[in-house]
């Protein structure tokens, strides 16, 4: 009988201990930052990695593949400087400017150069990762989008004034129309749907590249030289990268590892999927043969033109969506190009200005409240498509003066454009001393 109030006394002992322990660790582990979550923040630094691999090398080599040989590397150059340019804009003022402080026109500049952002800090926007990811995922955003505009331009405008020009689109349209979209600006107010960047990257690089094409006029040749590219091989690798990195450039946009991520990766593939298809299929009706660039073009217009309306979506909704987008950006990129009288060199326009504007307003139509929590038009919305066509004015308009002025400006600096002789030679060896073999 008295083993047993040994054990009684040895149990106590244990039991005072571990209750010890537990009012000590307590404390701790409430002071953890619960909202941080593991899976969020792995899924998102590899949509990050994703959407930077979507600009180097992704974009570069579907760029570089559509010029001629003498322009190969002058054209990924525009790509490379763009990741390295506005990643220190970004930290240094375009991340605060554009998600911290939810005024209606601009942040405010609290995070200037990430000025207090410790390891566990979260954005309002994203509350399961920390903050620096959040920056860094928004910021290859930035990038590809600055990186677009040099299509419409490319064999001709000057490296020095393609620099210049980028500090300034980065800063007077990209920064403000990512406040207003995503940011909590005035279009985000008014619930303006834009999911991963029909109105932010797509339209407004497509209406900037326009503008700038415009201004900056034809190539020497056009119309009456071959302008062929000069190696198609490489703008379908381009393609396949983009194409992968576009998971994350959408699938990331649901700021987690969640089903409307999954959702979203869906409806894009699919788009992807039906936009190659159907511009192959109106090139084999009309031209009797299906190009390998129609079939590449088309699957990026579906890329584009779902990019929108991916989170709020349904996955059949992406394969109507891509063929509607293979139709209209064919049609763009052909009819409305020979008719406008416009050099967009890599249709630049055609492709994610009519695509991200054709998304846009889809998104309206199609949008399941299910899905996104925002009912569209075939549910009853109507509304929803009057905001949407409101967004796409706002980023025209905006885009599209703003390009204009900032090309004028740096045109009063430095020429926009190289010389005759330095067109007809190459931009590799006018602009960077280099050539391929």
């Amino acid at each position: 009988m008295g083993v047993l109030p040994r054990h009684a006394a040895r149990a106590a002992a244990t039991f005072s201990i571990a209750s010890l322990l537990v009012s000590l660790v307590t404390p701790a582990l409430a002071a953890e930052p619960s909202g941080i979550n593991a899976a969020d923040t792995a899924w998102m630094i590899a949509a990050t990695a994703l959407v930077l691999m979507m600009t180097i090398p992704g974009l570069a080599l579907f760029y570089s593949g559509m010029v001629r040989k003498k322009n190969v590397l002058a054209t990924m150059a525009q790509s490379l400087a763009a990741v390295a340019l506005i990643s220190v804009l970004w930290v240094a003022f375009g991340y605060s400017l554009a998600f911290v402080g939810d005024g209606p026109w601009l942040g405010t500049l609290d995070r200037w150069f990430l000025a207090g952002m410790k390891m566990d800090d979260v954005n309002p926007a994203a509350k399961t990762i920390p903050e620096a990811l959040f920056m860094l995922y928004q910021m290859t955003f930035a990038i590809i989008t600055v990186a677009l505009v040099a299509g419409a331009v490319a064999d001709r405008m000057r490296f020095s004034a393609y620099l210049l020009f980028s500090v300034g689109w980065f800063m007077f349209v990209y920064v403000p129309l990512a406040h207003w979209v995503w940011g909590g600006g005035f279009l985000a107010t008014m619930g303006v749907l834009d999911f991963a960047g029909g109105l932010v990257v797509h339209l407004s690089a497509g209406i900037g590249g326009l503008v700038a094409a415009k201004v900056m006029g034809k190539r020497h040749g056009y119309g009456s030289e071959n302008l062929a590219p000069f190696d198609l091989s490489l703008a379908v690798i381009g393609t396949g990268m983009l194409w992968v990195g576009w998971f994350g450039f959408n699938g990331g946009s649901a700021l987690s590892a969640s089903p409307r991520a999954v959702m979203a990766i869906t409806a894009t593939h699919l788009a992807a999927c039906a936009g190659a298809l159907t511009w192959a299929a109106v090139e084999w009706s009309t031209r009797r043969k299906p190009s390998v660039l129609g079939m590449i073009s088309g699957a990026v217009a579906g890329l584009g033109t779902i990019t929108p309306a991916s989170g709020f979506v349904e996955p059949w909704h992406g394969i109507v969506i891509g063929v509607i987008a293979g139709m209209l950006c064919f049609w763009a990129c052909t009819s409305l190009k020979q008719r406008l009288g416009y050099d967009d060199s890599l249709d630049v326009f055609g492709v994610h200005g009519i695509g991200g504007m054709t998304g846009t307003l889809l998104a309206g139509v199609f949008a399941t409240s299910a899905i996104g929590g925002t009912s569209g038009l075939l549910e009853g919305n109507g509304r929803q498509l009057l905001i949407q066509f409101y967004g796409v004015a706002v980023t025209l308009l905006w885009s599209g003066g703003m390009t204009f002025v900032l090309l004028k400006l740096v045109g009063a600096f430095v020429p926009l454009r190289v010389s005759l002789q330095q067109e007809m030679e190459g931009l590799d060896i006018s602009q960077h001393g280099e050539a391929l073999q």
